[in-house]
């Protein structure tokens, strides 16, 4: 998926950017309106990330040119502007999603997988519905955890960690992402807190523990 992040706090972009690289998304990084522009008549974008605040023309700006165009690129609208007259706003002037800042990464990339959902026209998944893999069972209504058909003990943050991974069977997910996913976005990031959690659950899966695998410099993935 390509994105184009328009954003000109730096701190900011560079979180965001280096987040969504680790996910393996591809990302182009416009500090202003004017080369936001300029970069989307050059090419197509799939999502675009669009801060209200920017220097020179207006995220609004941007956003009503866009769809002067007839570009129809889902926009998500990043914005320390968090009033429900701005949301609506933003949302009638062409945008199609609204996300305050501070946000959490997780939420970033479950509304940057939605727009995309949207775009594509594929089916929602059904959260409410038993996640399992191999002998690992969640059942998301009572809460419980099963290894093999036994109930197994796990705290929240466990039980967080360990959902996460059996969302996401075979996909890699680094540090970053678990970090922001399970205990947000104000956690220190270089905290060992990720590696301590995985080494429980490698524990409590038993045999299918070994199903964790560490990806060096990356992250982790179930297998």
């Amino acid at each position: 998926m390509n994105i184009l992040l328009v954003e000109d706090e730096e701190r900011v972009a560079g979180f965001v950017r280096r987040g969504l690289k680790a996910e393996g998304y591809c990302v182009e990084h416009a500090n202003g309106g004017e080369l936001a522009l300029e970069f989307m008549r050059a090419r197509d974008f799939d999502v675009v990330l669009l801060d209200l605040m920017l220097p020179g023309i207006s995220g609004s700006e941007v956003c009503q040119k866009m769809r002067a165009r007839g570009n129809t690129t889902p926009i998500l609208m990043l914005t320390a502007l968090d009033s429900t007259v701005e949301r609506v706003a933003g949302l009638r002037m062409g945008a199609d999603d609204y996300l305050s800042k501070p946000f959490d990464f997780e939420e970033l990339v479950a509304r940057i997988e939605a727009l995309h959902r949207r775009k594509i026209g594929y089916g929602i998944e059904d959260d409410t519905k038993m996640i399992a893999h191999n002998g690992l069972v969640f059942n998301p209504y009572a809460l419980e955890f099963y290894v093999d058909g036994v109930p197994v003990a796990l705290s929240s943050k466990e039980r967080e960690l360990a959902v996460l991974l059996l969302k996401n069977v075979g996909r890699a997910l680094s540090r970053e992402r678990i970090l922001n996913a399970v205990w947000g976005s104000q956690e220190d990031p270089m905290t060992n807190v990720v590696d301590v959690y995985i080494g429980r659950l490698r524990k409590k899966f038993g045999p299918h523990g070994e199903a964790i695998v560490t990806l060096r410099g990356a992250g982790y993935r179930l297998d």
